[in-house]
């Protein structure tokens, strides 16, 4: 039987980030995705044009509904729009133990658009990263999570441990808003550190990187791959798929969810920093 997974998100009707990235990733990858949607964007590769969420009790009669047919392996969460939605989805993920549960804590669209309410933020860190087995923020969102600002190797370090003192296993900070010739990703657990490292990419398609990283990492997770191996695979997954654009559309282009079937998976340094101790 293929591995059941999950996604809990937005829908993102230019069909790059959100739900549509997340299950055309699962796919690829050889997993049955199921999904429960968040909130409904009008969305393209220029920005985010209107919102309007979903309202907590269909949330909630669509987790019910996969979690009374479907054997869910591992899920994740990305687009949650607002505190009562992030409480509902929390309390699904329990009453379902839908598996492992990777947080993409989506804030921010790449047109600007804010996609996360600031009185969300409280409600992530206190009901779903205690449930969380990895967190995927970048840079950026990173910082809103810890309240600091991350700017060299050791803040990134610090705001790791913050992330995991919310009861995270694992953090993956990436490094794609950082400079440099690579882009740096961090993982970080209670006891190992590991930074992946590829070529950064000059490119504008980069929409839906995050939620296609994401998926990739649940995916494997579901196929019971370890924490290191899964986030391997979804960093040489989103490598391709930024490598190899599309070019589609007049903004933030998507990536090519293709790619890595087509041209390969793009490599991928993995280097160990240190057993941890703290």
């Amino acid at each position: 039987m293929r591995p059941q997974v999950l996604t809990i998100a937005g829908s993102d009707s230019g069909g790059g980030a959100g739900i549509q990235a997340d299950l055309k990733t699962f796919q690829e990858l050889g997993v049955f995705g199921t999904s429960v949607v968040t909130a409904v964007t009008a969305q393209n590769t220029r920005g985010v044009h209107g919102v309007e969420a979903v309202s907590p009790e269909l949330v909630t009669q669509q987790l019910d509904a996969i979690g009374a047919d479907f054997l869910i392996a591992a899920c994740k969460t990305g687009m949650l729009f607002d505190a009562e939605r992030i409480e509902v989805v929390a309390a699904g993920v329990r009453r379902h133990a839908l598996g492992q549960l990777v947080v993409d804590p989506v804030m921010i669209a790449k047109g600007g658009a804010s996609l996360l309410q600031d009185t969300a933020v409280d409600a992530l860190k206190t009901s779903l990263l205690p449930l969380a087995t990895v967190v995927t923020p970048n840079v950026p969102e990173a910082e809103v999570l810890t309240g600091m600002t991350i700017r060299t190797f050791e803040d990134r370090i610090e705001a790791a441990w913050r992330m995991l003192a919310y009861g995270v296993r694992a953090v993956v900070l990436k490094g794609g808003h950082l400079e440099g010739e690579s882009a740096d990703d961090l993982i970080m657990t209670a006891s190992e550190t590991f930074i992946l490292s590829a070529p950064r990419i000059q490119t504008s398609d980069t929409h839906g990187t995050g939620c296609t990283f994401s998926a990739a990492l649940t995916a494997e997770l579901a196929k019971g791959h370890s924490i290191l191996e899964a986030t391997v695979t979804a960093k040489r997954f989103i490598q391709s798929a930024i490598t190899y654009g599309l070019d589609i559309g007049a903004g933030h282009g998507p990536t090519n969810h293709w790619a890595h079937a087509a041209y390969g998976e793009e490599g991928v340094t993995i280097e160990s920093i240190t057993t941890n101790h703290r």
